[in-house]
């Protein structure tokens, strides 16, 4: 194989994960737009197009191995590879999340919410946007970007602990609201878990840069 077609082919699925990444980040908005306006067709939509999230992701990864195969890179390439690898697991594993929290939706449609959605909302607003900027940042191979993101994380896990307080207080003065305040609960834990595979992706920039693991969980 000439240097030409692999970078063709490379170009090729890039452009696939670009598309899978924006699938990823229109599942979120869905999801939780699902959620507060109680749009159980919305929640549906999300559930059904998680097939192509999933195909994406096949595509991407058997292209990943045949250029591996037939190329045996080394080096540089080698980890253009390898992360590609990474993050279609990791933008995989947030489209799982977006259908958790469509499902949420719809488990949750036949009663009055316990409370006003209202951090839930900023929370998803966050995450949305580190989904779309760690995507923009491997694009252009942005260390520093990379690492501003993955900072981000402590918002989160901010408004979690805000929203995990104020649910454990409505629960605990009516046990009515035990399983809604559960399912809602879990739904800022699926966002929580989509930040912590952004950080993911962010340490795979630097290690797309570098060529070695950074820890940005702490």
């Amino acid at each position: 194989m000439t240097r030409h077609i692999f970078e063709d082919q490379l170009d090729v699925l890039h452009r696939k994960l670009m598309t899978m990444g924006t699938l990823v980040e229109e599942a979120i908005h869905k999801a939780i737009k699902s959620l507060v306006e109680r749009d159980d067709k919305l929640a549906e939509e999300v559930i059904s197009n998680d097939k192509l999230i999933n195909s994406l992701e096949q595509e991407i990864e058997s292209g990943c191995f045949r250029l591996i195969a037939l190329q045996q890179p080394v080096g540089g390439d080698l980890r253009r590879l390898g992360t590609m690898l990474k993050l279609v697991t990791d933008l995989e594993r947030m489209g799982d999340h977006a259908v958790a929290i469509a499902k949420t939706t719809r488990r949750l449609m036949p009663e009055p919410y316990i409370k006003p959605l209202i951090d839930i909302p900023i929370m998803a607003d966050h995450v949305k946007a580190m989904v779309r900027d760690c995507l923009n940042a491997y694009i252009a191979r942005n260390q520093e970007e990379a690492e501003e993101i993955a900072e981000r994380d402590d918002v989160i896990d901010k408004l979690f602990s805000k929203i995990f307080r104020d649910m454990i207080e409505v629960m605990s003065k009516n046990k009515d609201h035990i399983s809604q305040g559960t399912h809602l609960l879990l739904v800022a834990q699926y966002l929580e878990r989509i930040a912590d595979h952004v950080t993911n992706i962010c340490e795979w920039i630097i290690y797309l840069n570098t060529g070695k693991m950074t820890d940005l969980n702490n």
